[in-house]
């Protein structure tokens, strides 16, 4: 059997790939990028897409399902925010061909604005969930999801973290298997979300609830591992790896299938253990379960409720060992700081400079640019989620005043204006506001790697395609003020930047550089 050293992503490829998956959508964005990239490389059977943003993506894999071929999604933690909407309806739709979505968290926010713990969203959602623990298990458990799909007629969330999907491990190649698209029945009573349908479905949704319970409870994904009974540990994605690297001779409950829990598994290892506990990253979702069961057991009293767990951390919290030496300390001569910067020569930095000489307020948003905010520019104020820099930027001005936009501009990068800006934009417009909005056209989305997006002119899978034009969507929107320019010039570009600023009606200017690092 051949067998290769894969990331974790890599491996979710794999195994969409050997589980004949059709069609694979995403929206860039770490940890989850190089899902989609794997796939548009080295597996071209599947056809695969970045799509404008997750919403997007996760309704064209629905539509893929629901039409009869296998189809997967994927994004980080905080997309799934943005495909909540169909998430939640297409959890009553069900599916036709299996339907998974790959959703990778980001403990310590190593590149993110939040740390949400998304095992929530399963639960809300109504949806299965499975979490591996290895790159092995990424892929098998990702196959496994596509026959949970099918047998149970419900999506299914494969959720992973940062350090799941960026380690690597060795993983068994399988061949690919052949499954074929099924064929579209039309049944609108299961795929028109009418409330007449939408009741029904809510009710077989608890039904297949109680079943996949049955399977949480029968399945091999949560396995009980006996060793000492004195002290019983459950846990789940890489802090199974921690529990068994720190407390090899303890009993553990390993949790695979995270949403529904298996009950009975539950109950069986806490009566056959003296001391339980659960050890498992962010928010304490298997211990208020645990606890919700009436069980004992230690949790967030030791284990930390912030940041991602290390095998350190747990070895302090279970053993007691504290690992002193395990990082150096330069007390006599302190290392400076070195905080992320913009490249040396990035055309963000033009725009930055000129918008801090002008002392403008800056509504921010997602990308590169948001370092912006750090010296030496020191020239971002605000920043939320994607897009939300338009919207708050006409908040400022709806509740100070016209002045107020006199002296502030929004920024917003090219893949970001794409993905969430142009209905802001949109708001802006209708509702009489008057700021400036300046788009940072890069040629690409560049935090994550410089992937294509709709005004590139190239697809995931390298085929030429329709470049969208941004100033004429802008136009489109209802701004009369668009201004194409380079901010390499930076004189021209502050006197335009003042020029609009000043101007008492909406208007945009799209700052046009090609990212340095882009060939």
């Amino acid at each position: 059997m051949e067998k290769k050293v894969l990331l974790g992503n890599e491996a979710i490829a794999r195994g969409a790939y050997e589980a004949g998956c059709h069609v694979a959508t995403a929206y860039p964005g770490t940890p989850s990028t190089e899902i989609l990239e794997t796939i548009a490389r080295d597996y071209r059977d599947i056809k695969s897409q970045w799509s404008p943003n997750e919403k997007v993506a996760l309704e064209v894999a629905a539509g893929a399902s629901v039409s009869g071929g296998r189809a997967l999604a994927a994004m980080k933690h905080v997309g799934l925010n943005v495909a909540a909407d169909p998430l939640f309806t297409f959890s009553y739709t069900g599916v036709n061909g299996g339907f998974v979505i790959i959703n990778a968290d980001d403990p310590s926010a190593w590149s993110s604005q939040n740390e949400q713990d998304n095992r929530h969203m399963a639960r809300a959602a109504k949806v299965p969930m499975l979490e591996p623990s290895s790159p092995q298990e990424c892929k098998d458990f990702t196959k496994l999801a596509f026959e949970i799909s099918e047998r149970f007629d419900r999506p299914v969330i494969v959720r992973i973290t940062t350090r799941i999907a960026h380690s690597q491990g060795i993983v068994e190649i399988l061949p690919r298997d052949n499954i074929p698209v099924k064929p579209f029945v039309r049944n609108f009573q299961k795929y028109v979300m009418l409330p007449v349908h939408a009741r029904p479905r809510h009710v077989f949704i608890e039904e297949q609830h109680k079943k996949l319970k049955e399977y949480s409870d029968m399945s091999s994904l949560n396995r009980i591992e006996w060793g000492d009974r004195k002290r019983g540990i459950i846990t789940d994605s890489v802090a199974y790896q921690y529990v068994k690297e720190t407390c090899p001779d303890d009993s553990v409950l390993k949790i695979g299938m995270v949403w529904p829990m298996p009950d009975e598994k539950i109950r069986e290892f806490a009566a056959g253990v003296e001391s339980l506990y659960v050890v498992e990253e962010l928010d304490p979702f298997i211990e208020d379960y645990v606890k919700a069961l009436g069980i004992k057991c230690v949790g967030k009293d030791i284990i930390p409720l912030c940041f991602e767990l290390t095998p350190e951390i747990v070895d302090q919290a279970m053993n007691g060992k504290a690992h002193p030496g395990k990082y150096p300390k330069y007390d006599a001569n302190p290392i400076p700081p070195r905080p992320p910067a913009l490249c040396k020569g990035c055309p963000h930095g033009f725009v930055f400079t000129v918008l801090g000489k002008l002392d403008l307020n800056v509504n921010g948003d997602i990308g590169c640019y948001t370092l912006a905010a750090l010296p030496p520019y020191s020239a971002m104020h605000t920043q939320g989620c994607m897009g939300a820099g338009i919207g708050m930027h006409l908040g400022m001005e709806k509740a100070h005043g016209p002045e107020m936009a006199r002296r502030s501009v929004a920024v917003i990068g090219d893949s970001t204006f794409i993905h969430s800006g142009i209905t802001p934009l949109i708001d802006l417009v209708y509702n009489k506001g008057t700021g400036t909005v300046i788009i940072l056209d890069n040629r690409g989305t560049a935090m994550t790697g410089h992937q294509e997006h709709p005004a590139t002119g190239r697809t995931l899978m390298g085929e030429e395609t329709h470049a969208l034009d941004l100033e004429m969507l802008v136009k489109a929107c209802g701004v009369k003020r668009v201004v194409v320019t380079d901010p390499k010039n930076m004189d021209e570009f502050e006197r335009i930047v003042r020029e609009e600023v000043a101007a008492p009606e909406p208007s945009v200017i799209i700052s046009l550089r090609k990212c340095i690092l882009m060939k």
